[in-house]
């Protein structure tokens, strides 16, 4: 028997996959769990065009996504932070002194984005004098 998988199935398939079980899987266990539902004519066309239109949303979102980061990557700013003895950070620089740090520098609010999905204490990091602290480090974010 054929199913469309509703929901993802350790060791059967993803969401929107057409897979061959018994019948008895299915009837016993994927229907009324609502894992599964019939591969009948009506509901293949109902898959394609929801795979239809996620495809065009995920390209919209690529496309967007893109444009953001070709922005960003002209932009360049910096973030003083105290360091001790060893030149090691006090805490760490958060999304939202970035965000500031941003604004400052004229580029509009991307709070409602995530700016960076990987956070690394040594990204782009630079020593460089500061005049509110003798040792300090200006993270450059972008450049």
């Amino acid at each position: 028997m054929d199913v469309i998988l509703a929901k993802d199935v350790e060791k059967l398939g993803q969401v929107g996959s057409v897979v061959k079980v018994k019948e008895g899987y299915a009837r016993n266990f994927l229907f009324p769990q609502k894992l599964a539902y019939p591969a009948t004519a009506g509901n293949l066309k109902i898959v394609a065009q929801k795979k239809a239109k996620r495809a065009a949303l995920e390209s919209k979102l690529k496309a967007d996504a893109q444009a953001l980061a070709d922005k960003l990557a002209k932009v360049s700013c910096t973030v003083s932070v105290e360091v001790n003895d060893l030149e090691k950070m006090y805490g760490s620089v958060t999304e939202t002194e970035i965000v500031k740090a941003l604004e400052v520098e004229g580029s509009r609010s991307t709070r409602s984005r995530s700016i960076w999905n990987n956070r690394s204490p040594n990204w782009g990091c630079s020593r460089s004098p500061s005049n509110s602290t003798p040792r300090s480090w200006r993270k450059s974010v972008y450049g």
